[in-house]
């Protein structure tokens, strides 16, 4: 990643909400959202191959994240906010549409916008993220909860954040470097820069009231069908998530294409990154 053609700004999404922004690149919107426990550094492998291939890049730290504002209550933290954000970000920039790219939460979050907000969005690529339909499927079955176990344990009280920072955040420090499956994909430096995201005051309460509020049914974004077309890449080694729940419904998105990116973890993007880009560049500009 070149850090000189990355542009760094703060953006302000609602009244009380700025993102901290990474942008490079002119031509077509590209908004990428990440996941947990990330931040726009996730995408430090999509960011060069992007501008290079014509696309203007927007990477925001979603609210909770990094130095993003840091909202105290939970239902400031539900998909319909995260989506409104992504759409206030996009007028801000002085665009109409653009086109959405989700890993894990940041995908949940993509989906959200297209069925929310379906005029914003060009086309919608979708890492290791499930239909929202399928992930509440998947929650009832034996497999998926134990595979789920951390969501639960997650809505205790105070205990995962003491979890969370225990030896300056081994246990999120252990989940991104060594779930990847290609050798070297994470760096110590990479380690260095998250660690220093983390440690941003309010991050780790932040980062989990995702997870305390997706429970709450009054945050949730009503179900719609999705009429963007979509490509969903799916890293078939995800340690999380079952490759079962890699394919949405037709009814509910009838313009999806998956493809299974064989040996890939979770982090399919940092696993396999020409693989991704090449496919994702070739789908965003029509090609595929």
């Amino acid at each position: 990643m070149q850090a000189e053609r990355i542009e760094h700004r703060n953006i302000r999404v609602d009244n009380d909400v700025t993102l901290h922004v990474a942008i490079a690149g002119k031509g077509p919107l590209v908004v990428l959202l990440h996941g947990f426990p990330d931040f726009w550094f996730s995408y430090r492998y999509q960011i060069d191959a992007l501008v290079d291939a014509g696309f203007r890049v927007v990477v925001p730290d979603q609210r909770g994240y990094n130095t993003s504002s840091k909202p105290s209550s939970i239902d400031g933290y539900g998909l319909v906010n995260l989506a409104s954000d992504v759409r206030k970000l996009i007028a801000e920039l002085g665009e109409t549409k653009a086109h959405i790219v989700g890993h894990d939460w940041g995908g949940a979050v993509a989906w959200a916008v297209a069925m929310a907000h379906p005029e914003i969005v060009s086309r919608l690529v979708i890492l290791n993220s499930p239909h929202p339909e399928r992930m509440l499927a998947a929650l009832k079955r034996p497999r998926q909860l134990l595979r789920s176990w951390y969501m639960f344990v997650f809505q205790l009280p105070r205990i995962p954040e003491a979890i969370l920072r225990r030896g300056d955040f081994a246990v999120l420090a252990k989940a991104i470097k060594n779930e990847p499956s290609r050798p070297g994909a994470v760096s110590d430096d990479d380690i260095a820069q998250y660690r220093e995201a983390w440690s941003q005051a309010g991050a780790i309460e932040g980062m989990l009231a995702w997870y305390r509020a997706m429970f709450r049914k009054d945050l949730k974004i009503r179900m719609k069908r999705v009429e963007a077309k979509v490509l969903v890449l799916w890293g078939d080694g995800d340690p999380h998530l079952g490759t079962e729940v890699a394919t949405p419904l037709e009814k509910l998105v009838p313009n999806a294409r998956v493809e299974m990116v064989r040996g890939a973890s979770h982090w399919v993007h940092v696993d396999a990154p020409e693989i991704v880009n090449r496919e994702m560049i070739a789908f965003l500009k029509g090609e595929a």
